[in-house]
């Protein structure tokens, strides 16, 4: 499939200082990024860089370029990897023209297939981007852990380490993250969903199904970080990195093997 829809739930769970749990019914775009003009010819309700129903912009990922393929690949060589084969990223699509992405996911691939990168691309709702790019091991199940770099959360601190965990895309898709600090867990964030290939049917069936579902995730946002701030949470202090992309783990020569 050069795109499909990943209906599913997220989830987070808050540990501590306080408990918090919630849990939204969601779908997310995967779309292999050298096939994007094939998608918007192929679909009716999807276009590349043009408003529709559905819509995907390059500008809306990477450093806002034109081009996130281009920028994505070159980015890949600059760190070390090879930049050549399949890239896959998992994101929301606009919806009438608007989009929150919390999270992106770059699965990248070499010449041979083999994925030889994962980045996160993380935004916050103060307008801040970036991105954690680690070295994939070959594993069909992808564990990988990054110190946090990245002010996201207004109420936790920045001393803290995300441990990832993600399967390959496939008929399913699962991916979970872990926030961890000094004193144990803080927070669980998963994603679950079931693929379903992008055409105009599934695409009008996701938007009666979720309606309006970018504009929600924003609100649900915000809506979630008034109840934590009736519950006594307070607002930390954080900063944003210069550097667009935290290289975590570099590729090896085990890695290529």
């Amino acid at each position: 499939m050069d795109a499909a829809l990943y209906h599913g739930v997220v989830a987070h769970r808050r540990r501590r200082p306080v408990e918090h749990r919630l849990a939204y019914r969601v779908f997310s775009l995967l779309v292999d990024l050298d096939r994007l003009d094939a998608v918007d010819r192929a679909c009716r309700w999807f276009s590349r860089n043009r408003f529709n129903l559905f819509s995907f912009f390059d500008r809306d990922h990477g450093d806002g370029s034109a081009d996130l393929v281009s920028y994505t690949r070159k980015m890949l060589r600059t760190h070390g990897f090879s930049g050549s084969g399949r890239i896959l990223l998992l994101c929301y699509p606009r919806i009438l023209g608007y989009v929150f992405n919390p999270l992106s996911v770059y699965y990248c691939h070499d010449t041979d297939d083999r994925l030889e990168a994962v980045l996160y691309e993380v935004r916050n709702t103060f307008g801040g981007k970036h991105g954690y790019l680690i070295a994939a091991d070959g594993s069909d199940v992808i564990r990988q852990k990054a110190a946090k770099r990245f002010h996201v959360s207004p109420f936790i601190d920045m001393a803290a380490t995300y441990h990832f965990r993600l399967s390959r895309p496939g008929e399913r898709l699962a991916l979970a993250i872990r926030e961890d600090d000094a004193e144990g867990p803080l927070l669980d964030a998963t994603f679950a969903g079931r693929a379903e290939a992008v055409s105009d049917r599934a695409l009008l069936s996701a938007f009666f199904r979720y309606p309006l579902m970018t504009v929600k995730v924003i609100a649900a946002i915000h809506f979630e970080a008034a109840k934590l701030f009736a519950k006594g949470m307070r607002l930390r202090p954080g900063i944003t990195p210069s550097d667009p992309i935290t290289l975590v783990r570099a590729p090896t020569v085990a890695d290529a093997r």
